[in-house]
């Protein structure tokens, strides 16, 4: 059978699709709660991992700053300090020595000072400054990239502008000739969260290398040649090794030294500030007050030991999200099958939104254990965007199903209570209703029509007439809904009703009569209401019991629930035959199906109209109490 489609789940889904789709494209509203998803798992992974012991940090801390104020005052210091710390590092021969100081002015109070700073560069160590690239800024007075690219190290590409302009801050306190140099800029994303440091920014058609990729591809470490780094975090903040500056300053000039002599040999020396004073703290996955220092230290780990965290590819999380919810449709979507037999449709419904709900719980947690071990093997692969609209869809889907299936079960009850009694209507209900495709069963059929009816006419007015019928019919009707039967229809001043249908019912011979009875009862007591007039007021009824097709028949908006074949007009010839006879006669097939139930009186033969066989009868008694 062609499954329906369900339109209401076809609209949510389409109305979810586009908003994925606008939301992992353009909006990206969910991103910064993805974000904080995504930095808990690197703040975890991070944390069970140690940074590169060749990465140590010389710290202009707090203490530095009490203890070198009788040497260097207040900060900044005279250069001539860190003159006097180049020449100590240099002295154990490190990898290479890299300030996080900006020297970006002259000393116009202490100019013997710049110049014994860079008397003590004169080294065979490498050292290296930082510069800031004010992207953005365009001012005429600016140089020509072409006359500072050789000095400031910048990059053509293959379409440089050669007649662009650089707004940068140089270290102007070194001479030109001991420019190492590289930008510091470190911009955080859109969330105010530092999770890039750049490699080599593009101006204008030039690449700028940063302080990292300078030192990293001067020691061989080839780095990347792309606009930015995803950091690889180690550790926690303060991982790397610290070494206050004025320890090593003070060891430096003791006669004799305490310190390791070879303790910096073939490290890689970043000096600069984690002072809280100085404001050199940023905002990164691994803490809202991250030093500086220590994000450039992470760089420069990173690009030494090539690792960097690799984003999802472009498509991943449009195709996530709208995969989930298609897959997600298609499991609701088979809500619409029909159900197998003795399971009810509610339960379809709860079944199939239960095991949803159950699978998707499921692909929740591996989707976040697996984004959690991909973090690990330094992947990103978000999933927060997909599971949150996966589940509002799946909330809002199963709302809307729950609700189509209550209005569909409330006009079911409406139609069903027209024919069976409310608690077999909540019973057909349950099974999802009437079919409409007819379907062969044993049925009894019960038929009974009202006698003496024409005399109570002639002395009553119409509305009189309406409301003794409609009296009379409520309370027979009331019977056979109570037996468990099913009204089939009023033919003028009779009734149609049998048993068997929709509902299987062993006993429906059984119970056809005992309504039969019933009703006969319920005569004489609607008989004595009419006094006089209902002196002649009577009915006949006749039972039989025989194979019939019953199912919804008649258009869809005008339909009834019915029995039809030979069975029927069989239960209406005995009907007619009962007139002088007995007021309920019923067939040897009816009588034989009630078994010992009741009692019989056999009253003959008889010829019915369209068979060829006569039929013998029976009216039922009550058995007698003994």
């Amino acid at each position: 059978m062609k499954r329906k489609i369900n339109k209401p789940l076809l609209a949510i889904t389409a109305v979810f699709l586009l908003a994925a789709l606008a939301e992992t494209t353009w909006l990206h509203a969910t991103l910064p709660l993805s974000n904080q998803l995504s930095d808990l798992f690197v703040r975890e992974q991070a944390a069970k991992l140690s940074p590169d012991p060749d990465i140590v940090i010389v710290d202009i801390d707090d203490s530095s700053l009490a203890r070198m104020q009788d040497v260097a005052g207040n900060w900044p210091w005279p250069r001539e300090v860190h003159g006097e710390m180049v020449r100590g590092i240099a002295r154990e021969q490190p990898a290479a020595i890299v300030f996080d100081i900006l020297f970006s002015e002259q000393d116009r109070y202490r100019p013997e000072s710049d110049g014994a700073f860079n008397a003590a560069l004169d080294t065979p160590a490498k050292v290296y400054f930082p510069m800031v690239w004010r992207q953005g800024i365009s001012d005429p007075r600016n140089p020509l990239i072409t006359e500072v690219a050789p000095l400031l190290g910048l990059l053509p590409t293959r379409h440089p502008d050669l007649q662009a302009r650089i707004s940068i801050l140089p270290p102007l306190a070194i001479a030109p000739k001991y420019w190492r140099v590289g930008v510091i800029n470190f911009t955080p994303d859109s969330d105010g969260v530092g999770r890039r440091y750049p490699l080599y920014p593009e101006d204008d058609g030039w690449l700028i290398p940063s302080l990292p990729a300078r030192v990293a591809s001067d020691l061989g470490y080839a780095p990347p040649e792309q606009p930015s780094l995803l950091l690889a975090w180690r550790g926690k903040a303060y991982s790397f090794k610290h070494i206050s500056y004025a320890d090593l300053y003070e060891d430096f000039n003791r006669r004799h030294p305490r310190r390791p002599p070879d303790e910096l040999r073939g490290k890689i020396v970043i000096i600069g500030t984690a002072a809280t004073g100085l404001n050199d703290m940023h905002r990164t996955p691994l803490a809202s007050e991250y030093p500086g220092l220590e994000i450039l230290a992470t760089a420069l780990d990173d690009l030494k030991n090539h690792r960097m965290m690799h984003p999802a590819p472009g498509w991943y999380l449009a195709g996530t999200t709208l995969g989930l919810l298609a897959a997600l449709y298609l499991l609701l979507a088979r809500r619409g099958a029909a159900p197998r037999p003795g399971q009810r449709q509610r339960g379809v419904l709860r079944s199939t939104v239960l095991r949803t709900g159950i699978l998707l719980a499921v692909v929740s947690a591996a989707a976040l254990a697996a984004n959690y071990l991909a973090v690990g093997r330094l992947y990103l692969l978000p999933v927060l965007t997909p599971l949150l609209f996966a589940w509002t869809y799946y909330f809002a889907a199963a709302i809307a199903e729950y609700l189509r299936e209550r209005a569909e079960r409330q006009a079911t009850m409406r139609q069903l209570q027209r024919f069976v009694n409310p608690v077999v209507a909540q019973e057909l209900v349950a099974h999802g209703g009437l079919s409409r495709a007819g379907e062969s069963r044993e049925i009894s059929i019960l038929f009974s029509d009202i006698r003496g009816f024409t005399t109570l006419s002639e002395k009553s007015t119409p509305q009189e007439i309406v409301s003794i019928l409609n009296r009379y019919f409520s309370q027979q009707v009331d019977v056979i809904f109570r037996h468990g039967g099913t009204l089939d229809k009023f033919i003028g001043d009779a009734i149609m009703a049998f048993w068997g249908a929709p509902l299987d019912d062993p006993e429906h011979a059984k119970h056809a009569v005992a309504a039969a009875l019933e009703m006969s009862d319920v005569l004489e007591r609607f008989k004595a209401t009419l006094g006089e007039d209902g002196h002649n007021f009577d009915i006949g009824i006749g039972i039989h019991t025989g194979p019939a097709v019953v199912g919804l028949i008649g258009p869809e908006l005008k339909s009834d629930y019915t029995a039809i074949g030979d069975t029927i007009n069989l239960g209406s010839r005995i009907e007619g035959l009962t007139k002088g006879v007995s007021r309920v006669l019923v067939s040897r097939d009816t009588m034989e199906q009630c078994g010992d139930a009741f009692d019989f009186e056999p009253h003959g033969l008889f010829k019915v109209k369209g068979r060829e066989e006569e039929v013998e009868l029976f009216a039922p008694k009550r058995k007698e109490k003994a």
